[in-house]
């Protein structure tokens, strides 16, 4: 009818309406066009929303890092001004937690947001309405060291991906099966043969390659800045600590596993962070690698048992609450094994506990 507002295209329909005019996308255009519209429409955390991230689980997890960082500030000589700096900051959690337990040992940095989401702004606003925000990297303090903490930041930052067909690599990619009315995964027609290290190119057929030029990037950019200006940086996600083959792309709605393809930019895209391939990056921008460990290793070795053991006395009501925290995030078959820890820093800078 006349003056009829027609309800705005989803996604799946820009897509779509791509595909059948240019040729299928490639998933990394996919991963990346998906989460910017997902992060910029809502707040993705807590039970009422898609998932639960370590610093929701417990304070403990934030605390620790917070000491983390204080101890390496305090070995490294307390200099001052310095720079706390989170990507990916959510709601201003683990910060919050962090920056609390960091003061008492005498650590009170300037704090920097590296967010884009609106929504997610607002919400550390709340928190930090003394922050400074930056849509990326470039634009942080050149002046002081920096504190780099990103937790589940990587993880969400575009994928490409290689698959070895019978005649050689293609590039892999999303199409349109319009008999499905769906998106769908296929291989791309170009060779992408060179595109392969020379250990991984005689793989056996369907074998997926997953590569993250973005993660190496943005590692890269920040190891740079430890380099020229002291400081450390400390990244923890759901990953792998040597090179593996297979898809890991995966979409979370409400708090379970759905299809990926199915709704895009209504679910959270992530794929596990190849820690491995981000080593170079830290090494060729001249900073200094202190290692990969488990959550599990990291949170165990700064202290967490002791830590719920105290706050447990101190509260004996929330003593099964925190056990079941404490057990979530360091346990072997909870986040304990598949979320891994990685610090880089300056040379001149100590190396952090647990590396």
């Amino acid at each position: 009818m006349p003056g009829e507002s027609r309800p705005p295209e989803t996604l799946k329909q820009v897509f779509a309406r791509l595909i059948r005019a240019a040729g299928p996308i490639s998933v990394a255009h996919f991963m990346a066009e998906s989460n910017a519209r997902y992060y910029a429409a809502r707040d993705p955390l807590g039970t009422a929303g898609d998932f639960i991230t370590a610093p929701e689980v417990s304070q403990m997890f934030g605390e620790m890092i917070g000491l983390w960082l204080a101890d390496i500030w305090i070995r490294a000589g307390r200099p001052t001004p310095v720079a706390y700096v989170e990507a990916g900051p959510g709601r201003g959690t683990l910060a919050q937690d962090a920056l609390r337990a960091a003061a008492r040992q005498g650590l009170v940095p300037d704090v920097h947001f590296v967010e884009t989401s609106p929504t997610l702004r607002a919400a550390q606003c709340a928190r930090f309405p003394q922050a400074t925000w930056h849509d990326d990297f470039s634009t942080l303090p050149q002046d002081r060291p920096l504190m780099v903490v990103g937790n589940e930041f990587l993880d969400a930052l575009p994928v490409r991906q290689l698959v070895r067909m019978a005649d050689g690599w293609r590039e892999r990619m999303i199409g349109w099966d319009a008999a499905k009315d769906r998106l769908l995964p296929v291989a791309g027609d170009r060779p992408m043969d060179a595109a392969v290290p020379a250990e991984r190119a005689a793989a056996r057929e369907g074998t997926i390659i997953e590569t993250c030029p973005a993660a190496a990037a943005v590692t890269g950019d920040v190891a740079l800045r430890l380099a020229a200006q002291g400081g450390v940086a400390l990244w923890i996600d759901y990953g792998h600590a040597q090179p593996r083959d297979g898809s890991t792309l995966q979409a979370v709605r409400a708090h379970a596993k759905v299809d990926p393809f199915a709704d895009p930019g209504e679910a959270d895209l992530t794929a596990l962070v190849d820690f491995a391939a981000l080593v170079p990056a830290v090494a060729s921008a001249g900073a200094r690698c202190d290692g990969v460990v488990t959550q599990g290793e990291f949170l165990r070795c700064l202290g967490i048992e002791a830590r719920a053991a105290g706050l447990a006395r101190h509260a004996p009501g929330q003593a099964a609450v925190l056990a079941r925290a404490l057990h979530r995030l360091v346990h072997p078959d909870e986040m304990g094994n598949l979320f891994k820890a990685m610090a880089f820093s300056a040379v001149h800078w100590p190396k952090g506990a647990a590396f």
